[in-house]
């Protein structure tokens, strides 16, 4: 079981700023702020209806640390992907070099 994610009154309102006016769809934006799409519009709905009153609640963005260990991860993983087609590469400049000059 997952534990359950909260969020500042601050980055709600952030969130639902971007949601109105950066021109990126919900889900596009709920990716990169790492919620769900659903989420997003339940925040815009209780900023709409509440105003100023909305997110009353004493939550917190997801820790720093959390975000390195998640980084690292998927630096190390293009890294070897990078280097597979690196090697993908030599082996099929090698390959191609040698049979172009039997002919």
């Amino acid at each position: 079981m997952t534990k359950r994610q909260t969020f500042t009154k601050a980055f709600k309102a952030e969130a639902v700023r971007l949601l109105e006016q950066s021109g990126k769809p919900a889900a596009e934006l709920a990716r990169e702020l790492g919620v769900r799409r659903n989420q997003l519009y339940k925040w815009q709905t209780q900023s709409t209806a509440q105003g100023e009153h909305a997110f009353p609640g004493s939550g917190r963005r997801p820790k720093p640390a959390d975000d390195v260990a998640r980084l690292t991860r998927e630096l190390a993983r293009v890294t070897e992907e990078r280097d597979i087609l690196k090697k993908a590469v030599t082996y099929f400049a090698r390959s191609s070099a040698g049979s172009g000059l039997e002919s």
